[in-house]
């Protein structure tokens, strides 16, 4: 099954709902950064809740969720942006710990609780929209939960799940996000209650081969759910050499031509893919020839 994002309202309108399965998205993270089981999954539920965030908003609007808990993990860093489209990475990704008391894995601890959730929206205008709490638990659902509530005004509930299997690759990744609007009635909001009480893990749904809607409808019940579009999602990262390169030429000439006199060639890789971009003396060279030029 290929990962894709649900939008739906559901109750008459008074509640807005995301679901998605990321199973092969957080695969492809998981695979480029080589991230052990918990950071695996600490990666991957944050992710999974950019790519419902990117999914709020509209035309070429983007946004970075940074998330620093002072935990082993270091700082998770995820870009997405309207189209579905997520990269993310973890500064450290060798991280893994035994099963927590509830038999999870251990994201809190490897993220840390003594720090950050700041997201920044780019919507295009002259100023970002940046929104920062505290975290309130480092297992990310609630930390997400707790950032719309205080940040956005929202009230929302936010699901977040990966599983991994023995050899370190990804078995089930996906979520949810509820959002009350402001007429919604106290009988749906108990009634919601209720359903998230008695739910299993969304993580757990996703193995089970749910799809994002049938996510949907066990949570806010079949005949509830109006399914207004459906996005198809995916690990993307907006790096080439083409950039690559246009970084190097902003260096200038002299930095380059340092370059080229200490090593003869250089290298670099790109936080979010792990690609690694390599540049010849004679690619220099031309680099250096442009960065002298004066631009066209």
């Amino acid at each position: 099954m290929s990962d894709y994002l649900v939008k739906a309202l559901a109750y008459e309108g008074q509640v807005r709902a995301y679901a998605v399965r990321t199973t092969n998205t957080i695969s492809e993270a998981q695979r480029r950064h080589q991230t052990w089981p918990t950071a695996s999954a600490a990666l991957g539920r944050a992710m999974t809740a950019g790519v419902m965030m990117g999914a709020m908003l509209k035309g070429d609007s983007q946004l970075t969720i940074k998330i620093e808990g002072g935990g082993p993990i270091g700082a998770i860093l995820v870009d997405s942006n309207a189209k579905g489209e997520v990269r993310g990475y973890v500064t450290n990704p060798h991280v893994h710990f035994d099963l927590n008391q509830y038999g999870k894995l251990d994201v809190a601890r490897a993220v840390g609780t003594n720090g950050m959730l700041t997201v920044v929206k780019d919507l295009g205008l002259r100023d970002f929209f940046t929104g920062q709490v505290p975290l309130v638990s480092g297992e990310l659902g609630e930390d997400f939960t707790y950032y719309f509530v205080s940040s956005e005004q929202v009230p929302s509930s936010v699901g977040v799940g990966v599983l991994v299997n023995p050899d370190q690759t990804i078995l089930a990744a996906g979520g949810f996000i509820i959002q009350l609007m402001p007429n919604t009635e106290e009988k749906t909001i108990t009634e919601i209650e209720e359903r998230l009480k008695s739910i299993p893990p969304v993580s757990k749904m996703i193995e089970n081969g749910l799809t994002p809607e049938e996510i949907l409808n066990e949570l806010l019940g079949e005949g509830n759910v109006k399914i207004l579009e459906t996005l198809p999602v995916a690990f993307v990262c907006r790096c080439s050499r083409e950039r690559i390169a246009n970084a190097i030429i902003s260096l200038g000439a002299d930095e380059i031509q340092e370059m080229i006199d200490e090593q003869g060639h250089a290298e670099a890789s790109c936080h979010f893919c792990n690609e690694t971009y390599h540049f010849t003396k004679q690619e220099l060279e031309e680099l250096k020839r442009i960065a002298q030029s004066p631009s066209e």
